[in-house]
């Protein structure tokens, strides 16, 4: 038996670096956009071609971390698909894929500039479940990290039946698009989540509830969940909540920023494995310091390399210096 099977989205990312003009946009969340004239050719100044998904970029921490790592999700019966699962295999992760010959593996192309990114997605196969596909003995683990998007959040339900009934432990970390359209069926299931990831954005929308009420939209999580709830705010670090305490983290220093691409999912992949690492005894206060600092640090290494899974750390990563030290307030609710 694996001790986790990540499940969801499968890409190839390719980055182009660039040196484009930004100019103010205010259309954008940042207010900014790259300048591209239209029917030039333009150069670029460097390539990088990687894997992607929320599946396969949590499937590389785990391995990484040392643990027997399975990822599941649907690939095209092309050369992207096969890359693929030989990036995997490299990493010790086992590809257990769906594969359909009439779709296209998914790929997205980034343009990447001062660490900030433009991406252009196509979602191929990666989105396109049927029931079919799920071959639901290959996913017994100990363990999920789950993480759906597009039309495979349509298969939320029947997996969270099947975890509950093969004793399995979820860490969720829902799709902005899984949120939009079936927020209510989060909801009525968060009582069978063991840990739950999102950002400041996805618990408001969530809950319903702004975050600028922090406490309103933690107590809301934490009524409905038995769990753990995480919730990160970029470079400004993380709170957690276990339903008896609040954690609350920074960051630890970058050494520089080449690619936020990730962050995310290192952190949320990050923190699984450290609860992994506790046990049953995942919901202690230990295990969740030790969850907050490995998934901390796995955020930092990433954003310092290009892609999602570049800069993911091994276990001889995180025993550096650099990792050792790293303050985390804890308050009674």
């Amino acid at each position: 038996m694996k001790d986790i099977v990540t499940i969801g989205s499968i890409t190839k990312d390719n980055f182009l670096e660039v040196d484009y003009e930004i100019i103010d946009w205010p259309k954008t969340p940042l207010k900014k956009a790259i300048a591209l004239p239209f029917g030039e050719k333009l150069e670029v100044k460097d390539i990088h071609s990687v894997l992607g998904g929320n599946s396969a970029n949590a499937s590389v921490t785990f391995s990484r971390l040392g643990f027997k790592t399975a990822c599941f999700g649907k690939i095209g019966g092309d050369l992207a698909g096969e890359e693929i699962k030989k990036w995997l295999k490299e990493d010790g992760v086992d590809p257990i894929f769906a594969v359909v010959k009439n779709k296209k593996t998914a790929q997205s192309t980034l343009l990447l500039k001062d660490g900030e990114r433009t991406i252009l997605g196509y979602h191929g196969a990666s989105n396109e479940w049927m029931e079919k596909d799920i071959p639901w003995r290959k996913l017994k683990a100990k363990w999920w990290y789950l993480s759906l998007a597009g039309s495979s959040s349509d298969f939320f339900i029947p997996l969270i039946n099947f975890a509950k009934e093969q004793g399995i432990k979820v860490a969720f970390n829902p799709s902005g698009y899984h949120i939009k359209h079936k927020r209510q069926e989060i909801l009525d299931n968060l009582k069978n989540i063991d840990f739950l990831v999102l950002n400041e954005g996805e618990a408001a929308e969530l809950v319903g509830i702004s975050f600028e009420k922090e406490k309103e939209v933690f107590k809301k999580i934490d009524e409905l969940m038995p769990g753990i709830v995480a919730v990160t705010d970029g470079p400004n670090g993380v709170t957690v909540s276990n339903g008896k305490n609040i954690f609350r983290a920074g960051i630890f220093k970058e050494r520089f920023v080449v690619d936020r691409t990730g962050a995310g999912d290192a952190f949320g992949s990050g923190f699984t494995a450290g609860l992994m690492e506790y046990a049953e005894d995942f919901n202690s206060i230990d295990s969740i310091k030790h969850a907050i600092v490995l998934g901390s640090a796995n955020a930092t290494s990433v954003v310092e390399h290009v892609g999602a899974t570049e800069g993911i750390i091994t276990e001889k990563d995180f025993e550096e210096d650099r990792f050792k030290d790293f303050e985390i307030k804890i308050e009674k609710i």
